[in-house]
């Protein structure tokens, strides 16, 4: 099953933005992710349309970011790109009238909707700044 890494991508893509402060054209956002511009508009499309970036078309255009990185979350991200569930429980519809095949079910979405809480809350505790920050100490080398 392929995972969707879109939510990691723009991550990199804002905290980049955020840190370089101007605007970043498709094409460029497009060469950093090495995938193609529309799929960039595409996934910053829903982006604005949640209030986190902000696009200008023409010369010195581009995407812009329209909040500090202190002011958005990665749970604003995640909810722009996805509605529903961060974690989906893989239950099996094979046989509904099975107790076994319910009692599993059951188990995995107990399991799933408690790691959902708590994939929410850190989710909604953490910033871009955070993970600026975070970079920051990386890059110097005195993160852990």
């Amino acid at each position: 099953m392929k995972t969707d890494g879109r939510l990691a991508r723009m991550l990199h893509v804002l905290v980049h933005m955020g840190l370089l402060g101007g605007r970043e054209t498709s094409e460029r956002i497009a060469q950093m992710l090495n995938t193609n511009p529309v799929v960039v508009r595409r996934t910053l499309g829903a982006l604005r349309e949640h209030g986190i970036v902000e696009s200008e078309g023409g010369r010195g255009g581009g995407w812009k970011l329209t909040r500090s990185l202190d002011q958005v979350t990665v749970l604003d991200v995640q909810r722009a790109l996805t509605e529903g569930p961060v974690l989906v429980a893989p239950i099996s519809r094979d046989h509904p009238t099975c107790p076994v095949e319910r009692a599993s079910n059951s188990v995995l979405e107990k399991a799933h909707a408690a790691a959902e809480t708590q994939l929410i809350a850190k989710y909604a505790s953490t910033t871009l700044a955070q993970i600026a920050e975070d970079a920051r100490l990386r890059a110097s080398g005195t993160s852990q």
